[in-house]
């Protein structure tokens, strides 16, 4: 008798990779996980979320802020997406998490205004503070994600079914 379970990882199809494009797209807001530099213990944090104008995920983050030097010390970065539905078990709606390494885009480097300009089209109160200098976007180079598309359908997406 086989004590081998089988993997609930369904093999990734169109469906899947549209679901996960449509959370991207639309999201706002996400949660990001980095880890402490203090403790090496994981830290989540709420951040605003949006792409650059290549589709690339991306957040607007404070020097000021601990994750930010979270990020400076260890690049590494998970963010998940996706929001429950207004009925319903929570846990029956999509979500994605995207495991990423950061780099940084500061006022004064190349692509900064155009990707400020981009970012203001879909968070325009980012206005009051996008142009302080320890303002600067952090840009998410996705190795893999993982799609909870709902009860009984999970995915591992590369970046190419994400279009990155």
């Amino acid at each position: 008798m086989s004590t081998d379970t089988p993997s609930p990882i369904r093999p990734t199809d169109d469906e899947a990779r549209g679901l996960a494009r449509g959370l991207i797209a639309q999201a706002q807001h996400a949660a990001l996980g980095v880890i402490d530099p203090d403790t090496g213990a994981p830290m989540v944090t709420r951040v605003a979320f949006g792409c650059t104008p290549q589709g690339q995920p991306a957040t607007l983050v404070s020097d000021l802020s601990h994750h930010t030097r979270a990020l400076k010390a260890n690049p590494a970065a998970s963010i998940l997406l996706g929001e429950p539905g207004p009925r319903g078990d929570p846990l029956t709606h999509p979500r994605l998490t995207l495991q990423a390494q950061v780099r940084f885009l500061r006022h004064g480097e190349a692509g900064h205004d155009e990707m400020a300009a981009h970012w203001l089209r879909d968070h325009p109160k980012a206005k009051l503070y996008i142009g302080f200098a320890d303002f600067s976007f952090a840009l998410f180079d996705v190795q893999r994600a993982y799609l909870n598309g709902g009860f009984g359908r999970a995915f591992v997406l590369t970046p190419d079914d994400l279009g990155f």
